[in-house]
């Protein structure tokens, strides 16, 4: 029988909270490593990453060599009412902010900002992921809202949504829901899991 999401949720966070900074530190360095030699990162002009919160993944040192590569890189911004996210460009030295659950945001003009449709691959955290690219997030649902085109329209390309999480938090199955929107593929320290 598959477990409610809201378990789920729960019992991942747990598991993710519960590691000590050395098994952090390796499995980020081994995402990273996955992520840089993969077709995905290398072919992407336009990169949303994110900052580590709740004992995510930190995937902030893909960030120096993404601009080495001449990528443009954008951050998760809430917008004004909090249901969706935009994409914040950020480089060495953009000022940050924090938005309202104390994760640092750019601080960027407005023409600036970026609609999720103008990128070409979102890194995105997770809570859990299933085989069938099925995901669990925080539960606000921001990635669900502001990539819910994908779901519309299943010839769209881009941009790619891939997870970023700790092997261990791939479960056997994830109910889905009608406004789910799958991922394309998910990095943990293992390698790349493509659905």
């Amino acid at each position: 029988m598959t477990k409610p999401a809201t378990t789920i949720r729960t019992e991942m966070r747990q598991r993710r909270q519960a590691l000590v900074d050395d098994e952090r530190e390796q499995a980020s360095a081994a995402i990273c490593s996955h992520i840089l030699r993969s077709p995905l990162f290398m072919r992407a002009r336009r990169i949303a990453l994110f900052l580590p919160n709740d004992g995510e993944i930190d995937i902030s040192p893909l960030l120096h060599t993404a601009w080495q590569r001449k990528k443009h890189c954008f951050l998760p911004v809430l917008s004004a009412h909090g249901k969706k996210l935009f994409f914040a460009p950020v480089t060495p030295e953009s000022s940050m902010r924090n938005n309202q659950f104390g994760i640092p945001e750019p601080v960027a003009l407005k023409r600036a900002i970026h609609m999720p449709r103008q990128l070409d691959l979102v890194l995105t955290p997770l809570v859990a992921f299933d085989k069938s690219g099925n995901r669990i997030g925080m539960g606000g649902g921001y990635y669900d809202r502001s990539f819910g085109f994908l779901r519309r329209h299943q010839h769209w390309l881009q941009p790619r949504l891939v997870g970023i999480g700790y092997d261990f938090q791939q479960v056997r199955q994830i109910p889905s829901q009608a406004w789910d929107v799958p991922l394309t593929g998910a990095f943990t320290e293992q390698g790349y899991y493509k659905f």
